[in-house]
């Protein structure tokens, strides 16, 4: 659902409450929305855009997005990993049409204009022309005239990517607490990957990652994970803002079991039970015992859940909509026990696990909540106004320091 902007950007006003106001018309004037793709997706930034894993051997690519960019990802000679925009530096046709495959070359079907692995030009049909007519001019030069290059870093087998001729290191974009929680799901280990999922989801992108940055509302609304003992408010928890629009959420996995604290919610159903508890019964992996989702923006949630590890790719596709690309991937040597049960507890996720299925209904209700009502805002001061870390989950406080950020890079 998009909706016609009616006042000139220059002239939009975040509410006098600061950051614990959200104007509802962030979530769908297409001048904002534009502002965004270009301040955070195609700026100094880093975005995530495959696992190693995706693309093995030589050849083997995946097509990705970059905000509403199609991208190619690409294992070329000597290792190396290419990220290339998909658009052909002739005429702008998609170079690439299949979602992953394994090719020596890649030619664009409209002039059969050829490309090596890394994106440059090596080949133009009839570039001399036919007959002694036609072709290009004595002065054209491959070299200048291959596909959109992209900045890539490779961190423990998951693939960034940058537009930015010059991005920020990728170590100070993230901060130390966030490279932290990736190299403890990404500690050097070879990955497996493990499949897919897709889903539209029609809200606006940034209500997915205010809900990823809201451990207040998985204690209410996921009657699955508080009966089980998955994410809980009255366990051991941290909210932890970080720069540059990232968050860490921790909690611990208790199992099932009633207290005063848990009679307290009203949506936990002791009486509830399944047939195979391997879904919620997860061995042990990390000494910490810890779960850990990173909202690492502008383009994914790293969650790791019970056994399951997941990138959760987030790619705008408008004011109102966005596709949601899930990853589920392990280690290459685990096994065949621990790789049973990360594929069994990925039922928790997806479009229809018995956990994101009720985000997706929520996010879809709350767009259609601030369609139309751009004068008026949301309300974030659960756990009070401050944007400092805090140690439970009954808190709004990774939105607030979310948008602290937003407004200034955005110059609202």
């Amino acid at each position: 659902m998009q909706q016609e902007s009616t006042v000139a950007l220059a002239d939009r006003r975040w509410p006098d409450a600061g950051w614990t106001r959200v104007p509802y018309w962030v979530y769908s004037d297409p001048a904002i929305y534009q502002q965004e793709l270009d301040t955070f997706f195609y700026g100094p930034g880093w975005n995530y855009v495959a696992l190693e894993c995706e693309v093995p051997e030589r050849g083997s690519y995946k097509r990705s997005w970059i905000g509403e960019r199609q991208v190619v990802v690409v294992r070329g000679d000597n290792d190396q990993i290419h990220v290339w925009e998909n658009r052909c530096a002739h005429r702008g046709a998609r170079v690439c049409w299949k979602n992953k495959g394994k090719e020596e070359s890649f030619t664009c079907p409209y002039h059969q204009w050829n490309f090596a692995l890394d994106g440059k030009l090596q080949g133009v049909p009839l570039k001399r022309g036919m007959m002694r007519q036609g072709g290009m001019p004595a002065d054209f030069d491959n070299a200048d005239h291959g596909l959109k290059q992209l900045r890539v870093h490779v961190e423990g087998g998951s693939i960034w990517a940058s537009f930015h001729e010059n991005p920020m290191p990728f170590e100070e974009y993230c901060g130390e607490e966030v490279m932290a929680g990736l190299r403890r799901q990404f500690p050097g280990k070879k990955l497996k990957l493990l499949g897919y999922n897709r889903q539209r989801i029609a809200s606006n992108w940034k209500l997915y990652f205010e809900n990823l940055k809201d451990p207040y509302h998985a204690t209410l609304l996921h009657s699955f994970l508080i009966t089980f003992g998955l994410w809980r408010a009255d366990t051991q928890s941290e909210s932890i803002p970080t720069g540059e629009g990232h968050s860490i959420m921790v909690s611990r996995n208790v199992g099932k079991k009633r207290n005063e604290a848990a009679a307290e919610i009203a949506r936990f159903k002791e009486e509830l039970e399944l047939h195979d508890r391997d879904t919620v019964t997860p061995r042990t992996e990390f000494e910490d015992g810890k779960v850990v989702a990173i909202t690492h923006f502008p383009t994914v949630v790293v969650h790791q859940q019970a056994n399951t590890f997941g990138m959760r790719h987030v790619i705008p596709k408008g004011t109102g909509s966005f596709e949601l690309a899930w990853t589920f991937f392990g280690y290459e040597d685990d096994d065949d026990e621990m790789t049973r049960l990360r594929v069994r507890h990925a039922n928790l996720y997806g479009p229809a696990g018995f956990v994101a299925m009720e985000d997706g209904e929520v996010l879809s209700e709350s767009q259609l909540g601030a369609h139309h009502y751009g004068h008026r805002a949301a309300v974030v001061e659960m756990g009070g106004k401050d944007v400092e870390k805090q140690d439970h989950m009954v808190t709004e406080v990774l939105i607030r320091a979310f948008y602290k950020h937003y407004r200034a890079a955005m110059g609202l």
